[in-house]
């Protein structure tokens, strides 16, 4: 599973997008975000960025562990409902919360 690390912000976006982008295209269908420790706007455009590439390429792709910050990013730019996510313990798809 690709899991970028500590930053993903307009300063590092185009390497972290082109590595995510050769995960997906190695048959990746799960990103770790857990290891992101500062994120701004760029994480979520390269999130979206992803999931159109997974599905131009037929795959599903799941997002796990985003932290606070970028989950209020997400909700704050109204995309919540176009990257799929998935918390530690969840399945994908599961109504259940632990």
């Amino acid at each position: 599973m690709y899991q970028p690390t500590l930053t993903l912000t307009v300063n590092n976006a185009q390497t972290v997008l082109e590595a995510g982008l050769r995960a997906i295209a190695e048959g990746q269908t799960q990103i770790d975000l857990g290891g992101l420790s500062v994120v701004d706007s760029a994480a979520v455009a390269t999130m979206l960025a992803w999931q159109r590439a997974a599905q131009r390429a037929g795959k599903p792709l799941a997002f796990r562990n985003p932290s606070t910050s970028l989950q209020s990013l997400i909700e704050l730019y109204g995309v919540a409902e176009l990257v799929s996510i998935t918390h530690a313990g969840e399945h994908h798809g599961d109504l259940a919360h632990h």
